[in-house]
């Protein structure tokens, strides 16, 4: 029933379901020391959990007035020639202060990623909505970032599209974003990246942040939205893997 074609490996594999029944799936935890702003940053992707003495978070600040922009993905129709969709390398954006960057250590061995990818949040944010967006990334050697697939989720929406319930500053929530899904193999010396903000403009809408209806407002609210990690509250991307 699937046929796909594995990304970076140049083949063709088949499955019976979805993901493939010997995919297996893994947690890439998130760790820093409270400043994975922009790729220069400490945040870490790490196959364990963080081991720190207390849970820890990085925080951006989204002003609607000033959204990250769009840098390839699945772009359609924008009216602008320049905006190109595909696998674009992210490193203008990984440059911005309100985008967290986790990445892990080179990889010693091959790692193939087939299947469904998510990104497993704890967050808060001090308004009473905000976006939180998620691009999986592949780090080359030569320090190419190139995006792979991506994922977002407006806050209100935690529980579903039919049950909308707005935030309270400060509170953490444990959310999912789901990334879809990808065939990837990312050869030793790669790197794998999480990369988070809470804009992708023009691809996304920008969250004005107030709580309000947000289609028919003009005047938007700045916040400050945190991703949480430590040993009790971890944050991770998750990836199904194919030895």
């Amino acid at each position: 029933p699937y046929f796909f074609y594995v990304m970076g490996e140049g083949r063709w594999m088949s499955a019976d379901r979805w993901p493939p029944a010997e995919a297996r799936k893994v947690g890439f935890f998130l760790d820093s020391g409270g400043h994975a702003n922009t790729a220069g940053g400490d945040g870490k992707l790490a196959a364990e959990p963080p081991s720190a003495d207390a849970d820890g978070f990085d925080e951006l600040v989204y002003d609607p007035k000033e959204p990250v922009p769009t840098v390839g993905g699945p772009i359609c129709c924008t009216g602008n020639p320049a905006d190109r969709a595909g696998p674009l390398d992210q490193r203008i954006v990984e440059a911005r202060q309100d985008v967290l960057v986790y990445t892990s250590a080179p990889l010693e061995r091959g790692l193939r990623i087939v299947g469904p990818v998510s990104a497993r949040l704890n967050v808060s944010t001090s308004a009473r909505d905000t976006d939180f967006v998620a691009k999986l990334v592949d780090v080359h050697p030569d320090g190419r970032a190139l995006a792979v697939q991506e994922g977002a989720l407006r806050l209100r929406y935690r529980n579903g599209l039919t049950s909308p319930h707005l935030a309270e500053p400060g509170a953490i929530y444990d959310v999912v974003l789901d990334m879809r899904a990808t065939a990837l193999y990312l050869p030793p010396g790669h790197r794998l990246r999480l990369q988070v903000s809470s804009s992708n403009f023009p691809r996304l809408e920008r969250n004005l942040n107030t709580g309000g209806r947000n289609y028919d407002e003009t005047a938007g609210v700045v916040a400050r939205n945190r991703v949480h990690h430590g040993p009790t509250i971890a944050s991770s991307l998750e990836v199904y893997v194919v030895d």
